[in-house]
């Protein structure tokens, strides 16, 4: 199946998808003060707020939230709803392993450079006739820019 095939399958696939869900969306008929939307309701209209809040914006007969609801049972299950569809946040922090892995290599990278850059530092100021220390560090920072450039232009090419 190619990608265009696909494209178009998803396609027919998500607006009925789209048009079940928004059947059972907040603010029609289907609640009054004697049969008012409960948690289970509630926690249906959380899942669906966000398709619910973008046909609101074209089509005023439809809600994002139902009034005429049992009060904390149906907050608590929209407010559940949305959460559990959104995260509440706790993806604020979280990476991927790849990226942890990543952030990982980089940093034990960045101590050995370090430690070495310390390493050569304090023999240069343990020298004390300082003869060719300015070939030295000629030598040494043509060598870092050469490699630098080297790993810059195979991370390039690998994207």
């Amino acid at each position: 199946m190619s990608s265009s095939d696909f494209r178009k399958l998803r396609t027919f696939i998500f607006i009925p998808f789209v048009l079940l869900l928004t059947a059972c969306a907040a603010g029609g008929e289907q609640f009054t003060q004697d049969q008012p939307a409960g948690f289970w309701y509630g926690l249906w209209h959380g899942f669906i707020s966000v398709i619910s809040l973008i046909i609101h914006i074209f089509n005023d007969s439809v809600a994002v939230y139902e009034t005429n609801n049992t009060g904390g049972w149906y907050d608590f299950g929209f407010l559940l709803g949305v959460i559990s569809i959104w995260g509440g946040g706790s993806h604020a922090n979280s990476q991927s392993i790849a990226n942890k892995k990543c952030q990982k290599e980089c940093d034990e990278i960045g101590d050995k450079v370090e430690k070495k850059i310390m390493r050569k530092l304090k023999k240069w100021a343990e020298d004390e006739d300082g003869t060719d220390t300015a070939v030295e560090w000629d030598e040494i920072s043509e060598k870092v820019e050469k490699k630098l450039k080297r790993k810059v232009r195979d991370w390039a090419e690998k994207e």
